[in-house]
């Protein structure tokens, strides 16, 4: 006879139990691929008075950055800020052993933007959120030889 398992939907799981999941998978991955982690990365554009007006999260990881944050105030955006913090962290990931970036970025968030700075779309969820588009787009930060 077969044990019965049931899945449950906890609101509020114990982080030992959530943390015991994520080892799991990241046991798995390491059997896999090696080991590896994932390394934050910080940039922050900052006025006169220190001010934070823009800065960029991301993650450095098996040879990729993942872009999860780019942000500029509203009143600096056209100003090339955006594209000076994205070609620094491109910079710092290559120095870091990177040979790729990728980032998600939504249809009213100028995916353009990206685009222009030479990434391309690879994956479009249509309809996320209703109304606009999910994109996913990378770019190879090998210098062609």
């Amino acid at each position: 006879m077969m044990p019965e398992y049931k899945v449950s939907i906890e609101i509020q799981p114990d982080s030992q139990e959530v943390n015991f999941i994520d080892k799991q998978l990241h046991q798995f991955n390491v059997g896999k691929i090696g080991d590896y982690q994932y390394t934050p990365l910080f940039l922050f554009l900052r006025d006169s008075k220190k001010k934070i007006v823009g800065g960029l999260e991301g993650f450095i990881g098996l040879e990729w950055l993942h872009i999860s944050t780019l942000w500029i105030a509203q009143e600096l955006r056209g100003n090339g800020y955006g594209k000076a913090l994205l070609l620094t962290a491109e910079q710092e990931a290559v120095n870091r052993g990177c040979l790729n970036v990728y980032v998600f970025t939504y249809s009213f968030q100028s995916p353009g933007f990206y685009q222009h700075l030479g990434y391309e779309v690879f994956g479009e969820l249509e309809n996320f959120p209703p109304g606009y588009c999910r994109y996913f787009l990378k770019k190879c930060l090998q210098k062609n030889v």
